[in-house]
């Protein structure tokens, strides 16, 4: 080990991003427990680390990112076992493994956050052209579209009514 090479937590040098990564390290990576890892390649047949002598396991950098998908929608969005496997039949692999590269961003301790939702869209994307990109639909229905209008229109509203709220909370300081 160099100056140089980053180091982990436990002391030791940071694997390269192409490293195969052993269940261990998935585990911790994805807080969560190993046979939550197991479980997860029973029902997904599309999670296939490659196994040596004595049944180890080595997980490939998609696996990773496959996993950390799996984990965003189960976790996170709410999704069932049954919604992600329908998601990855309707939208492929490389939608869920694209949730798992996108959603998740290194700290400088090495901890996993998600995005703040201001990073997660581009201040020029509509809120149309977001769906779009984050569903892989090809486009918004006039109903989705009414109905993005009628919750921007209540945040605007809400957001007034926080900001006068705060100068009037500045004003009696």
């Amino acid at each position: 080990m160099t100056a140089l090479e980053p180091m982990r937590r436990d002391g030791g040098a940071q694997k390269s991003p192409e490293a195969f990564r052993t269940i261990s390290e998935v585990a911790s990576d994805l807080d969560v427990p190993q046979h939550v890892l197991r479980f997860w390649e029973s029902k997904f047949s599309q999670v296939r680390p490659l196994k040596r002598g004595g049944g180890r396991r080595y997980y490939r950098p998609d696996d990773v990112d496959l996993l950390r998908g799996i984990r965003e929608l189960l976790y996170s969005d709410g999704y069932t076992i049954k919604g992600v496997q329908k998601l990855i039949r309707d939208h492929g692999v490389r939608h869920v493994a694209g949730i798992g590269r996108t959603q998740n961003i290194p700290s400088p301790g090495g901890v996993k956050m998600r995005k703040p939702a201001t990073e997660q869209l581009k201040p020029s994307q509509s809120a149309e052209a977001a769906i779009v990109q984050q569903t892989g639909a090809t486009s918004v229905s006039a109903a989705q579209r009414d109905r993005l209008r009628a919750v921007l229109d209540d945040l605007l509203k809400l957001q007034e009514q926080v900001n006068s709220r705060r100068g009037s909370a500045s004003a009696d300081d």
